[in-house]
């Protein structure tokens, strides 16, 4: 014997036999009787298994933080709570999104325009295709390098001298 549900409630059941379960089971719709608008609460809700759920950080309200959540009765964290701090960024160190085009391409924080345009150059023409004979990892390197420049030729800023020459070369 076996249990198909009765109603959407699917707290009474009807027993059947294996071949009339499968039949009443093909046939059987959950939302059968339902509007378009309470379909789709269903499935909202089914997305969160009927439980209620907040944007990460709200604690389920829109109010700030209550400190009494936090109760401190050895006073181990002092009168305040300690605020966490950030360490700030050394100026010889880049920034954590630019670390990994730079190992690609091998090159050092800081770097300027000119020499990160004429290390890809030489990392281009070394990994192109017509170079390598068509090898297929060359290829996928050259991929990588060329994805690595551009997110660098973004985010390195162009030295002052270097981009008033263009402006000298035009007016001469």
């Amino acid at each position: 014997m076996f249990r198909a549900p009765r109603d959407r409630t699917l707290r009474e059941f009807v027993w059947f036999c294996l071949p009339h379960v499968r039949a009443y089971n093909a046939a059987w719709d959950y939302y059968k009787g339902m509007g378009p608008s309470e379909i789709e609460q269903a499935l909202r809700a089914d997305t969160s298994w009927q439980r209620p759920s907040w944007p990460l950080g709200r604690l389920g309200g829109a109010g700030r933080f209550d400190p009494e959540l936090l109760r401190d009765p050895f006073s181990v964290l002092g009168q305040e709570a300690p605020t966490p701090r950030r360490r700030p960024r050394e100026e010889n160190q880049p920034p954590p999104e630019l670390r990994a085009a730079l190992d690609l391409l091998g090159l050092v924080w800081p770097v300027d325009q000119v020499g990160l345009r004429s290390r890809y150059k030489d990392l281009a023409k070394r990994h192109h295709p017509d170079a390598t004979g068509g090898d297929r990892s060359a290829e996928e390197k050259l991929k990588d390098i060329n994805q690595a420049y551009s997110l660098l030729k973004r985010r390195v800023p162009a030295r002052a001298d270097t981009a008033a020459q263009p402006e000298a070369a035009a007016a001469g």
